[in-house]
């Protein structure tokens, strides 16, 4: 078992700069012009409200950690943030109970299955795994904060606006329909209820669920929020301190790992950035240090991530130099005039 011994020692953060402002503007807007005319996907149908999307919406937004941000095209646009909430659910609960609690309460592994699967619940004994699955995102919003379920929703739409930096609505509209048809998330509750893993009622667990995955957000405001977690949780806009750096620590390694669903490993392989997708066709990609990536289009692709806002956010990852596993050589000059240090 891997234990937080590092906790206790002075942690030291690797980070680095984007390019200057002209040239980030440039390659966001050709990273949009590259891919939006591209028609691969479908618009989800599962929830009903979501089936009637335009498919030809497309933002994308770059928010950098010193507060400028680049926008272009459908960037603001309002949609429902759906499982994108998930990553700053975490990192409020990380913030209200602790690094050690949420862990052993909530889990940190891959389960390699669906978003919604109760296979899932039912192969690690009623354990949900990690935040970033229907199972485990019940079980943190359960541990929300508040003596009521009406407390409990009012901290989470009150902690997630102030990582957007302004103050977020719910679709009524999206919430119903999303209650008329959630039965399976029912069924999840009532499965981690009857294993011990939820310590709420499990029916206002899944109502306040179901309202956090119907707030409006922008691909802008997608982007503000990345950056928040990507500058030690000071909101770059704001100034605001949303969570602490080791919160935001603690959410982008459960992003990097599960953030994408079960194609997470494929996603890092790729484009080596923490990220999270929602069905209604959002994704928030990170680069510590640096800021983040919103982006909106509705295609989806069969595993719910968004086509064009995955190519985008592939494109700006190379050009800007956000790859957390890319590296250069040390010249030759580096190398021989650091030799004191063996």
């Amino acid at each position: 078992m891997i234990t937080s011994e590092s906790e206790s020692v002075d942690q030291q953060v690797s980070t680095g700069h984007l390019p200057a402002w002209g040239e980030v503007e440039s390659l966001t807007a050709a990273a949009f012009e590259r891919y939006r005319r591209l028609d691969e996907g479908e618009v989800a149908d599962y929830i009903p409200i979501l089936a009637d999307a335009d498919p030809s919406l497309f933002g994308l937004s770059v928010s950098e950690v010193n507060g400028a941000t680049h926008d272009i095209g459908d960037s603001g646009h309002g949609f429902s943030i759906q499982s994108v909430s998930k990553a700053f659910l975490y990192a409020l609960v990380c913030e209200a109970h602790g690094h050690a609690f949420v862990k052993e309460r909530v889990g940190v592994n891959n389960t390699g299955l669906a978003f919604n699967s109760v296979i899932a619940v039912e192969l690690n004994d009623g354990h949900p795994m990690n935040p970033m699955v229907n199972a485990g995102a019940l079980s943190t919003t359960a541990l929300m904060p508040g003596a009521t379920a009406a407390e409990q929703w009012e901290f989470i739409r009150t902690g997630l606006s102030a990582f957007a930096g302004r103050q977020l609505v719910m679709d009524g509209e999206v919430y119903a329909s999303e209650m008329a048809t959630n039965s399976r998330n029912k069924a999840i509750a009532r499965l981690l209820e009857s294993y011990g893993h939820l310590n709420a009622d499990p029916l206002e667990t899944v109502d306040i669920y179901t309202r956090q995955c119907a707030l409006l957000v922008t691909a802008h405001d997608l982007a503000v929020m990345g950056a928040t977690l990507a500058d030690g949780g000071v909101n770059p806009v704001t100034g605001e301190q949303v969570v602490s750096p080791e919160v935001c620590r603690d959410t982008l390694s459960m992003l990097a790992a599960s953030g994408m669903y079960e194609r997470s490993g494929e996603w890092l392989f790729e484009i080596g950035l923490p990220a999270k997708s929602g069905v209604a066709g959002g994704i928030v990609a990170v680069a510590p240090g640096k800021g983040a990536i919103g982006a909106f289009s509705p295609r989806l692709n069969s595993a719910g991530n968004s086509v064009r806002g995955q190519r985008a956010i592939a494109y700006l990852s190379r050009a800007l130099g956000l790859n957390l596993f890319a590296s250069h050589a040390t010249p030759p000059t580096e190398r021989a005039a650091n030799d004191h240090r063996a």
